[in-house]
Order: structure tokens, then C-alpha cells, then sequence
């Protein structure tokens, strides 16, 4: 019989994968490498616990991540080794998290008229304050998770 590549078929039921591995199978990281960098930082817990990237998940397991400025708590419903599509990613787990922050809109601070050239000092310096007070004004940085 010939070989017909990896598997996507669950692990047997009680098997277990390691948590970044999950993570990065059903798409809540971009990257297997931001999953166990997360892990890594304590952005992971696991029934409520920090973990590291080899920690066994298995199903009926709570995960909590904190990852690109968004919080998401999902149930662990099945268990995958490798990447799959978005439709069966979904399928893998109950997603408990809060809605996503709304995005704010952002104009533009300061607008030129093409062909205008380069600014001078004086409208490079007023571009900076309306930036300044722009910043102000919106705040900047992120949200830091709680330990």
C-alpha cells in the first residue's frame, strides 16, 4: 500500500498533544513559534495554571490566551496534531472569549496636497503637535494580561 502522507485524524480519545501544537492547529496563533512564545511569556493557561509550550492538552481542558492584544477562553473540544482549514479549526474547540474591542477609526492627523513638496520646518513641527496631541488625547500602548 502506498504511503499517503500525515494523518489529519484525531489522536485516540485520552491521548494528548502538546499546548502550543493545539494552539497553533486550530489557528489562534499565525505561527507554531508565537504559540510557544506565548507559552513562554505566561500569555497560556491551562485550567487556569501557566504552562509551557510541552504541556499536555486534552479534551475537556480550559484554555486561556492572551495574544495580540485580545484575550480568548476556549474549551478544548477535540484534540489535533496537525494544521487543518479554518471550517474544522472551529470544530476543535468552544470559543468562550469576550467580543473583540471595537476598532476606532483613525484619520488621518495632518493631510498635504500631492505635489505640495517637501514640508518646511515650521509645517514638519505643527505636524508633530497634532500628532502629540492626537496621542494624547487616544492613548497609546496595549493592554497588559493579568498575572
Amino acid at each position: 500500500m502506498a504511503n499517503q502522507g500525515p494523518s489529519t485524524a484525531p489522536p485516540p480519545s485520552g491521548e494528548a498533544v502538546r499546548v502550543d501544537a493545539w494552539i497553533w492547529s486550530v489557528r489562534l496563533t499565525k505561527t507554531r513559534s508565537q504559540a510557544a512564545a506565548a507559552c513562554k511569556a505566561g500569555h497560556v493557561r491551562v485550567n487556569g495554571e501557566r504552562v509551557k509550550p510541552a504541556h499536555s492538552v486534552k479534551s475537556g481542558d480550559r484554555i486561556r490566551l492572551f495574544h495580540e492584544g485580545r484575550e480568548r477562553l476556549v474549551l478544548v473540544t477535540k484534540i489535533i496534531r496537525k494544521r487543518v482549514g479554518a471550517p474544522v479549526a472551529v470544530q476543535c474547540y468552544e470559543d468562550n472569549s469576550p467580543p473583540p474591542p471595537p476598532r476606532e477609526f483613525t484619520a488621518p492627523i495632518a493631510v498635504r496636497d500631492r505635489g505640495a513638496g517637501r514640508p518646511t520646518k515650521r509645517d514638519r513641527r505643527e505636524m508633530e503637535r497634532l500628532a502629540r496631541r492626537h496621542t494624547e488625547r487616544h492613548g497609546g500602548g496595549h493592554p497588559t494580561p493579568d498575572a
